[in-house]
């Protein structure tokens, strides 16, 4: 049978969070936890019971936070508690902060051995941030060199809570842990909320199901939700339908209901993994509601670039992120593109070990094979050559934002910077939003010089160009790098150079194939070797004079092409 949730009522729930620094005991906390409450039997096989991933099996850490409901009799009361357990490394601080807001409380886990560390003392003030009832534990006091006094007066100092709220458990013994449930009913406050409310829903996590499409994990806030209700996202303002509800114990049982004040899950239909935003407000289609606050977005710390090893695997790697990343909303997504890795994206995590993980998830969950770039960092930089910024001579004249999505600009642009691919330019750069428009504004006095293209002397009539006096070199030096490698390499050195009337400005040279004309000289007198290569050298001189160069026609394209961004 289905549970009926509604025997719970606001002032029987806890919710709670399990937070501490990396490798403090948390998810050993949370299996004793579940054994006391009689959700799950007590075997020797209890073993981060709450970490369902093989990433998280494999590497003994907790990666994603995972919710279960306990139900705990006290003082001849059944209570409600409602468990988050969160991971401890830096990388995935963003898991606990979201998973604060659908609690009032946390068991702030501290080891007896190592004391308060860095990730202690940031979660710690992620709960204090969020206002929430604070519960330090002292855990793996049956250590050798556990000093449990020493860190109680460490936490009085460093946290200004006193040395007598500190409860000293084992949680691999199990050694005090019932005093942590009692704790848990008798220091955090149950959820301030309303039953007779609308429905008022916060999904705080969210995973893919590949048969029943997006579960959403919901801290209710006021009202009710059952199945068949008709439910509203105030995100993409879609209606659904529901589906099921119902807790995790740890595994999903379906309830017939869900309340106020309880944490569970919801399954409504959402195909599309970009319907199902964590931070979203969730409410009945009939009563709309102010939407609850949301989360502030993750700041990524680390850029890589991901690639299919083939490139037929494109979509299958698309649809594996984006489920990946509605599980993991702290990843940035970019589309990119390489010359040498064809199309893929530039994804933003907020650590090494964050990085690694996606990367081992994608090929665990979804089957995939990646080419991972190596990781970068985000750089500010100070641009101060023309030639970076490729800047196009332009005077702005207005500017006018139309709507809340778009804006006018207007611009005095010479026309030889607009001629030959700005258009391009401007909507590659844009990803294809920006149009472009344009109409003569007359001559205006500017400072330009005739330049000539000069190939062993001899000028290059189709390759005669105006420019700016400003641009004079880069251009020049970009043509003749440009031709340098266009022109096909003959038996006799190809000079290019750029000119300004009489000044050289810029050169390139095409060395010329050399052939060894003394490849039959097997000996005899040295005059007769300096005769050939003399004759070798004349020949060439010959060869430079007379010589008719061509340039190729791809050449002039990319010459032309090149020429426009200088």
């Amino acid at each position: 049978e289905k549970p009926d949730m509604s025997r719970f009522p606001a002032e029987d729930i806890r919710n709670f969070s399990i937070i501490a620094h990396v490798d403090h005991g948390k998810s050993t906390l949370a299996d004793r936890l579940l054994e006391l409450t009689g959700t799950i039997d007590k075997t020797k096989n209890n073993k981060q019971v709450l970490d369902k991933l093989q990433v998280e099996r494999e590497r003994g850490i907790t990666v994603k936070a995972q919710t279960a409901s306990l139900v705990y009799s006290f003082e001849g009361k059944q209570y409600l508690l409602n468990l988050i357990d969160t991971p401890g490394h830096v990388d995935f601080s963003y898991e606990v902060s979201r998973s604060l807001s659908a609690c009032q409380g946390v068991l702030l886990v501290v080891d007896a051995n190592e004391g308060i560390q860095a990730q202690t003392v940031a979660n710690f003030f992620l709960a204090f941030e969020a206002q929430l009832s604070i519960i330090p534990v002292i855990n793996k006091i049956d250590l050798k060199n556990a000093d449990p006094e020493r860190v109680e007066k460490q936490i009085e100092k460093v946290f200004d809570i006193p040395s007598d709220e500190c409860i000293k458990i084992s949680a691999k013994l199990g050694t005090n842990v019932e005093s942590v449930l009692q704790a848990v009913i008798e220091r955090i406050p149950p959820p301030k909320v309303n039953r007779k409310n609308p429905l008022r829903a916060l999904v705080f996590d969210s995973t893919f199901d590949q048969y029943r499409g997006v579960v959403a994990n919901v801290a209710l806030f006021d009202g009710v939700v059952s199945k068949g209700d008709k439910i509203m996202s105030a995100h993409t303002q879609k209606t659904y339908e529901v589906n099921e509800v119902g807790v995790l114990n740890p595994s999903e049982q379906s309830t017939q209901k869900l309340y106020a004040g309880q944490v569970g899950y919801l399954i409504a239909g959402m195909k599309d993994v970009t319907e199902a935003q964590v931070g979203d407000t969730l409410y009945l289609q009939s009563h709309p509601v102010e939407p609850l606050p949301g989360f502030k977005s993750a700041k990524p710390m680390v850029f890589a670039g991901v690639y299919p090893v083939d490139q037929s695997e494109y979509n299958n790697l698309k649809s594996a992120i984006e489920k990946l990343t509605l599980n993991d909303s702290s990843v940035t997504v970019h589309r990119d593109s390489s010359l040498a890795l064809g199309a893929g994206w530039r994804l933003g995590f907020l650590g090494l070990l964050h990085m690694e993980v996606f990367n081992q998830r994608l090929e665990q969950e979804y089957n995939t094979s990646v080419i991972l770039t190596a990781p970068t960092v985000p750089y500010k930089a100070v641009l101060s050559s023309a030639k970076l910024i490729k800047a196009r001579r332009a005077v702005q004249k207005n500017m006018i934002f139309i709507d809340q999505n778009r804006v006018m600009l207007k611009y005095l642009f010479p026309l030889n910077e607009i001629v030959v691919d700005f258009y391009d330019s401007l909507k590659s750069l844009s990803s294809g939003y920006a149009s472009f428009d344009y109409e003569d504004a007359g001559y205006q006095t500017a400072e330009l010089v005739k330049m000539d293209i000069l190939l062993n002397g001899n000028a290059v009539d189709e390759l005669v160009t105006v420019v700016h006096k400003e641009k004079a070199y880069s251009v020049g030096k970009t043509i003749c790098e440009g031709l340098k490698d266009s022109l096909p390499r003959q038996l006799f050195e190809i000079a290019i150079q750029a000119a300004i009337g009489s000044k050289i400005i810029a050169r390139e040279t095409v060395k010329a194939y050399r052939k060894n004309v003394l490849a039959k000289c097997y000996g005899g007198d040295i005059t007769r070797k300096m005769k050939l290569l003399k004759r070798q050298t004349e020949g060439k001189k010959k060869l430079r004079k007379i010589g008719n160069i061509e340039v190729p026609k791809d050449a002039f394209i990319k010459v032309l092409k090149t020429r426009s961004n200088k």
